[in-house]
């Protein structure tokens, strides 16, 4: 088969990976295709982890429209698994059906698999090919590959801003940037994460929900709404402790508030967890970790201006996504990074290979960070 033609394959099933963004935590995306003869046969994609993986949704397809599996290609984003998990391995599941070939996106650095899978399929003569498509293969599992090599979610940092880079227009009150078809993208954007991450400052001005809220047809789901507040000083009357919704609120503070005051937070759908502080309030390392132990992989980091530029200058962030209002909002409001500055150029943080949307005439800017 000409590589063309797998990487015809392989972006389709790019594609079916992409239908689980945001919904296979703390599995990754994952897409297969079927092909035999050229003839494109099923597809397949993972969709919750716990349920059947990519690969085992694609034969069962195939199956179920009489196709036949022996000598057939399997075209998988990743390399199929070779332990027993929540489900059992994929690699079985190929050999036992008598495929002749493999075409992985990419391997597997989960230590249960990095390899496994691959070496088991050619131990039982079936061909694999490796590293097709294989950029943007890890380019939709960045929060997957982060947690599992390093047990901390992804970080994006994203803000609505002002031309001259405010995040409002007074201290204290609540602003409003950009227009209605970012607010759209935003929403967009918070389908696809797993958490949502604010300071206390901003939920006491603005008293959000942090939920997910599509337009027409389309079918949403709410992230973790996870709250910084050190002191435990927010209001039990704010809106996202009294939420119906199927996501949870988690809300961090300092080991040292009394159990008392911690208990007066907690209800149903809301936890308090307590975790150490330094000199600046909570230790964001402490909370990224503690999230990764709960299984979060990508977080959306909605601000404010302190906690952006406490992430930003202790190098937590992964990526960014900024969307820019075209009006000028003066000194009176907060910077998207409060209190910090880079100092020169040469240490500044940048967005690298940087994309470009123009919603409803805002500006959307993102990318990945690089650190000097």
């Amino acid at each position: 088969m000409e590589n063309s033609e797998d990487e015809k394959f392989m972006a389709l099933a790019l594609a079916e990976a992409k239908k689980g963004s945001g919904r296979t935590s703390p599995n990754p995306c994952v897409g297969a295709v079927i092909v035999r003869d050229g003839r494109l046969l099923a597809t397949g994609w993972h969709k919750k982890a716990g349920t059947p993986h990519a690969e085992r949704n694609a034969i069962a397809n195939a199956l179920a429209a009489g196709g036949k599996l022996q000598g057939a290609t399997m075209y998988v984003t990743l390399e199929p698994c070779s332990h027993t998990g929540r489900t059992p391995p994929c690699c079985d599941a190929l050999i036992a059906h008598h495929f002749s070939r493999v075409v992985v996106g990419m391997g597997d650095p989960n230590p249960l698999v990095n390899g496994r899978g691959i070496g088991l399929l050619r131990g039982a003569g079936i061909e694999v090919t490796c590293g097709v498509l294989e950029e943007e293969c890890r380019a939709i599992n960045r929060p997957f590959l982060k947690y599992i090599t390093t047990g901390r979610p992804w970080m994006i940092m994203k803000a609505g801003l002002s031309l001259d880079g405010r995040l409002n227009y007074r201290r204290g009150e609540s602003g409003w940037m950009t227009g209605d078809e970012s607010l759209h993208r935003v929403h967009q954007i918070r389908n696809c994460v797993d958490a949502i991450m604010v300071g206390r400052g901003t939920v006491a001005v603005d008293n959000p929900s942090l939920t997910t809220r599509l337009q027409g047809e389309e079918t949403g789901k709410d992230p973790v709404r996870i709250i910084l507040d050190s002191h435990l000083s927010l209001s039990t009357d704010t809106k996202v402790f009294h939420l119906e919704s199927d996501a949870s609120t988690l809300v961090f503070c300092g080991n040292d508030v009394p159990e008392a005051k911690r208990r007066v937070i907690t209800r149903p759908g809301v936890e308090v967890c307590s975790v150490e502080c330094d000199a600046c309030g909570l230790d964001p390392g402490f909370v990224l970790d503690e999230l990764g132990r709960r299984e979060i992989c990508s977080v959306l980091v909605e601000g404010g201006g302190t906690l952006h530029a406490t992430l930003l200058a202790r190098h937590l962030y992964d990526e960014a996504v900024l969307f820019y209002g075209p009006l000028l909002a003066g000194d009176g409001g907060i910077p998207l990074l409060e209190g910090w500055s880079a100092g020169s150029r040469g240490e500044a943080p940048h967005i690298s290979s940087p994309e470009y949307e123009y919603p409803g005439g805002d500006l959307m800017i993102r990318g990945l960070l690089e650190y000097p």
